[in-house]
């Protein structure tokens, strides 16, 4: 029997986790998906220190409209949060989510914004 949908973005998540880690100049950015929300973080693995977050439930994200055009306003809060920081390139955790739908968007979002990954 195959695995379930949990177990699967369990293992997609540990194999990307042993490949991406972020430094100070280049932070990891992180994703977690909720079924309303979406949360990011700019985070320091050296020291294991979170330099910056933004999600959803912020108060200066807009987080009118739908989940994928909110991931996007998410994208861009992250990555001028990141640029104040000095911050332009970082490494990308889906955090075991398919690169597509709200995942895509907020990447989108960051990109237009500025950041490079």
């Amino acid at each position: 029997m195959g695995l379930s949908k949990t177990e699967r973005k369990l293992r997609i998540r540990r194999r990307i986790r042993k490949v991406s880690f972020g430094t100070e100049a280049r932070p990891r950015l992180s994703v977690f998906r909720s079924n309303k929300e979406i949360y990011t973080q700019l985070i320091d693995d050296n020291k294991g220190v979170t330099l910056a977050a933004a999600s959803s439930r912020d108060k200066d994200v807009d987080s009118k409209g739908s989940k994928s055009e909110v991931a996007a306003n998410v994208g861009k809060a992250i990555a001028e949060k990141a640029l104040k920081l000095g911050v332009e390139a970082v490494a990308f955790d889906r955090g075991g989510n398919l690169y597509h739908g709200r995942i895509k968007s907020l990447a989108e979002g960051a990109r237009e914004a500025g950041l490079k990954f």
